[in-house]
C-alpha cells in the first residue's frame, strides 16, 4: 500500500486529531483555519482513504489497576506459516498482550504486556505464554518509567 498524497492541512488536522481526537467539527475547523463543511468533507476522505484509521479513548492503565508493564521477547520454535498463524492467533487471544511486533534478529516477536502486579505476570508467562509448544525462547524486560508514550503519528513532511 502506498502513502497517500498529504497537503498542509492534511497534516494540520491530523495533528489537531492526534491531539484530541474529540473536537467538534466546528472547532477542528476553527483550528485549521477551514470553513466547517471543508472541513468535514477533508475529514471524510482521509477517514475513507485509511489515513484515519479509527478513533479510540487514551486509557490509564494504573487507573485500570494495571501497575506492571513488561516488554516480552519471543522465539519461536518453528518458523512455518502453521506455526506463526498459530502464534498470531494466541496472542489476538490474550488481552495481557496490549502490542505484538514481529521483528528481524534473534527473536521473532515483541509483545507489550500490561498486568496487575508481578504475580498476574508470572502467571500469564508461565501458564499461558511458556506453555505453548510454538514457544521457544522469552526474555523480559519491566517498564521502571515511561519516558515517552505513544502520542500518535509523526506527520514530518
Amino acid at each position: 500500500m502506498s502513502a497517500a498524497t498529504l497537503d498542509r492541512i492534511d497534516l494540520l488536522l491530523l495533528a489537531e486529531l492526534q491531539r484530541n481526537g474529540r473536537l467538534t467539527n466546528t472547532d477542528l475547523a476553527e483550528r485549521v483555519h477551514l470553513s466547517p463543511s471543508a472541513c468535514l468533507r477533508r475529514v471524510q476522505r482521509l477517514e475513507r482513504d485509511g489515513v484515519i484509521a479509527g478513533y479510540r479513548a487514551d486509557v490509564s492503565a494504573e487507573r485500570l489497576g494495571l501497575g506492571l508493564q513488561a516488554f516480552v521477547r519471543v522465539q519461536l520454535k518453528h518458523h512455518d506459516s502453521a506455526a506463526v498463524a498459530g502464534f498470531a492467533d494466541l496472542v489476538n487471544g490474550w488481552d495481557e498482550v496490549i502490542a505484538c511486533h514481529a521483528l528481524t534478529g534473534d527473536m521473532d516477536y515483541l509483545l507489550q504486556i500490561a498486568v496487575r502486579d508481578l504475580e498476574h505476570f508470572s502467571g500469564f508467562l508461565l501458564d499461558r505464554l511458556l506453555n505453548q509448544p510454538a514457544v521457544d525462547d522469552v526474555n523480559s524486560s519491566f517498564v521502571l518509567r515511561t519516558v515517552k508514550a505513544n502520542r500518535g503519528m509523526p506527520l514530518l513532511r
